[in-house]
Formats: C-alpha cells, structure tokens, sequence
C-alpha cells in the first residue's frame, strides 16, 4: 500500500469521527490542536485504525503520534 493510499485511509477516518470539523487535513495536521482529538478519542481513533489495517499498535507507540505524519509514518513502516 502506497504512503498516499495510507493518508487517505487516515484521513477518511478521521473525517468520519470528526464530520463537524471543516479543516484541511494533512501530514501537519496535530491530532490535539487541529482536530480537537481527547484522550478518549484518541482511543477511538486508534481502535478504528487497527481494525482498518488489521494490526495491533501498542499504547507506548501512540504516545508519540502526535500529528497526522508521525501516524503515517508509524503506518508505513509497519505496513511495509
């Protein structure tokens, strides 16, 4: 799967989970900032992932994702 293929996986769900945002989101995009994403969310967010690319990613793993980037790359390295 193409790093592009990946980003717009992301992105669909993050837009499915937060439809009320009308932003532009990209690499950039900071999950707490830009999208608003809480503790609880976050969860959500990463539950929705795991089941979309059928793998497990460790807690200590999504303390570092702190924008849409650092998601994507964690995505395709382990993608790869």
């Amino acid at each position: 799967m193409t790093r592009e293929a990946i980003l717009e996986k992301l992105v669909a769900l993050i837009q499915k989970q937060r439809s009320h945002l009308d932003i532009a989101i990209t690499e950039e995009t900071s999950l707490k900032d830009d999208l608003a994403v809480d503790s609880i969310e976050l969860v959500e967010f990463v539950i929705n992932i795991e089941d979309e690319f059928h793998i497990a990613i460790p807690d200590e793993d999504v303390d570092n994702m702190v924008s849409m980037g650092d998601m994507l790359d964690y995505l395709v390295k382990r993608l790869a």
